[in-house]
């Protein structure tokens, strides 16, 4: 009786693996019209940047009625990360600040962040011109650029932030 038993249990477990190895049956596939508002990726050399434009003048107010609140006026003083500020905190023997214009290396990611999170709770909501003005702004209030200076997708990518070069590559062995 207990072998007979053991094929049973055996035949009860194993007749469900041929079902288990069907493909699910909800959902359905999703089309890359689908994945287009989700693929805004950009990273440090540009690419994926959008057309728009903005200069810090524009995106004073922008930040005025949309980031100030979190950071603050002037991009410090706020409940959350100061954005301004903190230039040669980093040095060894001070105190660090990490901001925008100390710590970030590269404009076009400071631009894909607040694309993609900011504001906080309605992140996705500035049109690209938006984040191109309030991008311009932050990094106005930094030093790094002008009020006046234009950023879009040929001039954004060229903005040299002042920690870039203070990054150890990691290099990726893709396979």
């Amino acid at each position: 009786m207990p072998m007979l038993s053991c094929l049973a249990l055996c035949a009860a477990i194993l007749l469900p693996v041929p079902l288990l190895a069907q493909t699910s049956q909800f959902g359905q596939p999703i089309a890359p019209t689908d994945l287009t508002p989700w693929d805004i990726s950009v990273g440090p050399e540009g690419a994926g940047l959008p057309s728009g434009r903005g200069t810090a003048a524009e995106g004073e107010a922008i930040y005025a009625a949309k980031c100030q609140m979190c950071h603050g006026e002037k991009g410090v003083g706020g409940p959350n990360d100061a954005l301004a500020g903190g230039m040669g905190s980093l040095a060894p023997g001070k105190t660090p600040m990490k901001t925008v214009g100390s710590y970030w290396p590269y404009a076009t990611t400071l631009f894909d962040y607040i694309r993609r999170a900011m504001p906080f709770p309605e992140t996705k909501s500035l049109t690209s011109d938006e984040v191109y003005a309030v991008s311009a702004y932050i990094l106005s209030l930094n030093g790094i650029i002008r009020a006046n200076d234009v950023l879009d997708a040929q001039s954004l990518p060229e903005v040299r932030m002042p920690n870039r070069g203070g990054f150890i590559p990691f290099p990726r062995n893709p396979k």
